[in-house]
């Protein structure tokens, strides 16, 4: 029996080993939740890496909008947004298949939907899985990123995580790198992921997004060439120990204590102070 059922009417939930949805998602101890196809693979690496090949933990992740609307050139300039849907979507089929993913859920939202703070439907979508999963750990966009759809994931994020009782919320929550690099921040405020592990894995991940790749993004060569030089500048008085880095901002106290205000997406995508 389905464990959880979705508001969005394209949603789908892919198991990439096959068997039951209820084991897949409830064996689920590391969650990423992320905007778009290809975000989790960039972010969320540290969860990835922590699960691969393992008995004991499981990577499960959520794309939240339908990729739809995703710039496009060169073989894929005169890609209709529907074809290109479907082209991100069996895209990110493919990375969970590869990374060895429990579950795979893509709910399939237009952005203006995840923006809207009004339409309760992605986060309503986003509680279930957590209640169906219950995760340790999960990882989100950072409230920092400039893009204002990833900023909306990670307020619905973390709405869907306040909405459940303090029994079945997470550990520990993240705001993970995809546009903009969190070394700006401080050294003793920030996360260190060390992703040096597995660099031909991380590489198969981000290469199975050909639609971005050719399509005219080289997010595979950044993302790879972030987590070095990061490994590089994170110790100015030592040799290098770690050849890859990735950054994260501690989010756990906005699902710990719910009094502390948290941002709202206006229509136009500026962020202003507003209670979840």
């Amino acid at each position: 029996m389905r464990a959880v059922s979705f508001l969005s009417e394209q949603a789908e939930l892919f198991i990439p080993g096959g068997g039951s949805v209820d084991q897949a998602l409830a064996r689920t101890t590391h969650l990423a939740i992320g905007a778009h196809q290809d975000d989790l693979e960039i972010m969320a690496i540290d969860g990835i890496l922590a699960c691969f090949q393992r008995d004991d933990q499981w990577f499960s992740g959520v794309v939240v909008t339908d990729g739809a609307g995703s710039p496009r050139a060169a073989v894929y300039a005169d890609t209709t947004d529907e074809a290109m849907r479907r082209v991100r979507s069996e895209e990110q089929r493919k990375a969970a298949a590869i990374g060895e993913y429990s579950a795979m859920a893509m709910l399939a939202y237009p952005s203006r939907a995840v923006k809207d703070a009004s339409d309760r439907r992605p986060m309503q979508d986003l509680s279930a899985l957590l209640q169906a999963s219950q995760p340790a750990i999960v990882y989100t966009h950072n409230l920092a990123d400039k893009h204002p759809t990833h900023v909306a994931v990670a307020l619905r994020t973390i709405a869907a995580i306040r909405s459940l009782p303090a029994s079945g919320r997470p550990q520990r929550l993240y705001g993970c790198e995809v546009w903009r690099s969190l070394d700006w921040m401080l050294a003793e405020d920030r996360i260190v992921f060390d992703c040096s592990l597995r660099e031909g894995l991380q590489t198969a991940l981000l290469g199975v997004f050909d639609s971005q790749i050719s399509g005219g993004k080289r997010y595979d060569l950044a993302t790879m060439a972030r987590r070095r030089a990061q490994a590089t500048y994170d110790e100015s008085h030592g040799i290098d120990v770690k050849t890859g880095v990735a950054y994260a901002m501690e989010l756990t106290p906005l699902i710990e204590d719910p009094s502390p205000p948290s941002w709202r997406i206006s229509s136009i995508g500026s962020p202003r102070t507003s209670a979840v």
